[in-house]
């Protein structure tokens, strides 16, 4: 069969699929296992919310932490105790801790919240020690050789590797992957996505408080992702963030499951944000006045998929804007977008009419946020920290493929090393890799088609 028939083949059949009911296609595979042997590595702003959402439940046993900060290791003893658990073991001496933390044994799980540089690494040597169930914060690299090399790692151990991802499991992209699904947009087109969302006050702060008025930043003036995060705004310009975006458009047109990204483009506009934020808040002589950021305010990436879909994603880090990820998806039949809150589907909406969104998004709620939104309640990002932690758990305990794995971690996050390069090039259109070395054309879908998770 030529290739671009069986494309086309594989297409119908994944539309099939798409609409068929949740619980014709996945139910619960195996006998869950209690007790999971977990392990963190990092406790910061961002690790700490997973140890808080770990130590809730009665299947995980936290057996050791590592963190380099003592106010985090002391604010960790202090969760464990507020929950009634077993103190676990607490490695913090040195950048190195957390190879020694490695050489417990007996760990299963391991959940990664570093900065983005030491991902590939502990998620590596954590591979090599055995263990089998690999959560991380994304990004999962910074160079395209990382995500090469995390792929290989994963194959060679037979590991899972899975990003955690969390805006996959929002309440109202779930509720749009349930319409498409049931085919309520028709075949699907076009669609958009980003991270929007106005970072100065991450980026730089006081140095003392993670939102503290200020323009400071670096591992010595810096606190919190300041200390680490806006140097990759000084040294690179490239889409830093596209998972959010991509992961929910990912699993709409079924990326690695019938089919794939194949080629992506990449513009940055001039970088001017930075340099006025450091300007109106510590004054033109800061020392920070002179740093020269390469990292353009808006970054825009175009992505062309196997089956003929486009994809455009926005970062916009830099600048004063509210909160948005910019959703669009975009099919023969009608529309869904995020910033808007509006959905139209011919032939039931007003003609040329926008809906409201929530209307929609009620009706088509998917079952699991039907199931466990009690459960789901007071957990971060409006409950979904809750839902990616227990995919994540749930896929442990049963001791099966994490319902997003290593291969999408993969494809989403090499966006960014490829956008770099596209802009390197001068916009260049650059070849996507195919980490599944051709399975895609023979995966299928499994995200949030299981019963429980």
């Amino acid at each position: 069969m030529k290739r671009k028939d069986f494309v086309k083949s594989t297409g119908v059949v994944m539309a099939g699929l798409s609409v068929m009911p949740a619980n014709s296609v996945f139910s619960i595979i195996g006998k869950p296992q209690a007790g999971l042997k977990t392990a963190l590595i990092g406790v910061g702003a961002r690790g700490i919310t997973h140890l808080d959402l770990l130590l809730r439940r009665n299947d995980v046993d936290v057996v050791a932490v590592c963190d380099i900060d003592p106010k985090m290791i002391e604010k960790s003893k202090q969760l464990v105790a507020k929950a009634g658990k077993k103190q676990p073991q607490y490695f913090t001496e040195g950048v190195d801790a957390w190879r020694k933390m490695l050489e417990l044994k007996g760990i299963e799980v391991i959940i990664i919240s570093t900065p983005w540089e030491l991902h590939k690494p502990m998620i590596i040597e954590s591979l090599e020690a055995g263990i089998k169930y690999v959560g991380t914060e994304v990004v999962l690299g910074i160079t395209l050789q990382d995500h090469w090399d995390v792929v290989k790692a994963a194959e060679k151990y037979k590991g899972h590797v899975m990003m955690l991802e969390n805006v996959c499991y929002r309440r109202d992209v779930m509720a749009v992957l349930n319409m498409v699904r049931q085919g309520i947009f028709g075949e699907l087109i076009h669609l958009q996505g980003g991270y929007q969302h106005d970072l100065r006050g991450v980026k730089f702060n006081d140095g003392k408080t993670p939102y503290g008025k200020g323009a400071e930043f670096g591992p010595v003036d810096g606190y919190s992702e300041s200390r680490w995060r806006t140097d990759h705004s000084v040294h690179r310009n490239g889409d830093l963030y596209p998972t959010h975006g991509i992961g929910p458009i990912a699993h709409y047109i079924n990326i690695n499951r019938g089919n794939r990204f194949i080629s992506l483009n990449s513009f940055a506009s001039k970088a001017r944000g930075l340099h006025n934020y450091i300007v109106e808040v510590g004054g033109p002589n800061h020392k920070n006045a002179k740093v020269q950021f390469k990292l353009g305010d808006v970054v825009t990436t175009q992505i062309a998929c196997a089956n003929g879909e486009t994809i455009l994603l926005q970062h916009d880090t830099n600048l004063p804007r509210p909160y948005s990820l910019g959703f669009r998806v975009q099919g023969t039949k009608g529309l869904w977008m995020d910033v808007a809150k509006s959905i139209y589907v011919e032939g039931k909406s007003q003609s040329h009419k926008w809906d409201e969104a929530k209307k929609w998004l009620d009706e088509y709620d998917h079952p699991l946020w039907k199931k466990y939104s009690q459960d789901a309640a007071g957990a971060g990002h409006g409950g979904m920290d809750w839902f990616v932690i227990n995919s994540f758990i749930e896929s442990a305990k049963r001791k099966v493929p994490t319902q997003m794995d290593v291969y999408d971690a993969a494809a989403w996050s090499a966006i960014t090393p490829l956008s770099e390069m596209s802009i390197a090039l001068g916009n260049e259109t650059v070849e996507f890799p195919d980490f599944t070395g051709g399975e895609w054309m023979y995966r299928k879908p499994v995200f949030a088609l299981n019963d429980d998770f």
